[in-house]
């Protein structure tokens, strides 16, 4: 299950220090980021993506090598993030009944009806520099008013604190132009308030 990749181990022979290209005559390090967009559900009948606050987990590992294929990079690391405040990933395995356990131990864990100030919506914002993100990230750009933006805030506190436990990122090392997975590992995104079209940073460091 889980479709990860197996890199090949390196013999203590193969090790090397890391030096200056220059120093070396190493080829030098390539960096390159890139945004993968993700799903996380099929929608209504007309394909819209209609957010209901849904748990999902979705298998991105075939993403994230693709990206390192791309780029050709044969030995570094690949630095992923989420790009969202409510989806999370982590590296875990990718078994049909694993992944209805994490969504219901998730919802015990932080049920989402349960009385969070965060859905307070009448209250918010509440304070000058919650006004001032809000301006730098909606009003600012031309989306809508104050409160345009307050109609159409999800009910969602449980879904943020279901992501700070998960965490927002993953750093996988990449050998032999793998990356260096266990055989039941899968990298997942985890989507705590879908289904929603999601991004995902990508970013491939190495040689």
């Amino acid at each position: 299950f889980g479709g990860g990749y197996r890199c090949r181990p390196l013999k203590s022979s193969s090790l090397r220090m890391l030096s200056s290209p220059a120093a070396t005559g190493a080829q030098a390090a390539r960096f390159a980021f890139e945004q993968i967009t993700v799903r996380t559900g099929r929608g209504d009948e007309s394909g819209e993506l209609v957010p209901a606050q849904e748990i999902s987990l979705h298998d991105i590992t075939d993403h994230i090598q693709a990206v390192v294929d791309k780029h050709g990079i044969s030995d570094g690391t690949v630095n992923v993030i989420s790009q969202h405040t409510t989806t999370a990933l982590t590296i875990n395995e990718y078994e049909s009944r694993l992944l209805e356990d994490v969504r219901d131990y998730m919802l015990k864990l932080a049920p989402a009806d349960y009385p969070y100030k965060h859905n307070d919506l009448h209250l918010r914002p509440a304070s000058d520099a919650d006004y001032a993100r809000i301006d730098r990230n909606w009003m600012s750009q031309g989306k809508g008013t104050l409160e345009e933006f307050m109609a159409q805030e999800p009910i969602n506190a449980h879904a943020h604190l279901c992501v700070m436990l998960f965490g927002a990122s993953e750093t996988v090392p990449v050998a032999n132009g793998r990356l260096c997975i266990g055989q039941w590992q899968s990298i997942i995104l985890v989507d705590f308030d879908g289904p929603r079209e999601r991004k995902v940073g990508v970013q491939v460091v190495g040689v």
